[in-house]
């Protein structure tokens, strides 16, 4: 999750799409909105639902157009070849 936020952060899209699980990836990502500032992560709890399953319940606070904005997301991830991609949110 960590290196997820801070692709975000540096706009690196290639590493978001790459730890993006195939069943459910995009095709390719928007670009950032123009003067979007992320401003911190922090990761509520993370939970095992299985060797190859789990969860990541995170807050990532921004700023954009001098408004704060908060996203809260538990997100799904699944392990394959012993890497872990994104799936989904779950909220």
């Amino acid at each position: 999750m960590r290196s997820r936020y801070s692709a975000f952060v540096l706009d690196l899209r290639p590493y978001l799409l790459q730890t993006w699980h195939v069943d459910t990836r995009p095709e390719s990502l928007e670009p950032p909105e123009p003067g979007l500032k992320w401003l911190g992560l922090e990761v509520r709890q993370s939970a095992l639902l299985g060797p190859d399953r789990g969860t990541v319940e995170f807050v990532a606070r921004s700023k954009l157009g001098g408004r704060a904005h908060r996203l809260h997301e538990v997100s799904e991830f699944v392990r394959q070849d012993g890497r872990w991609y994104y799936t989904r949110a779950l909220n």
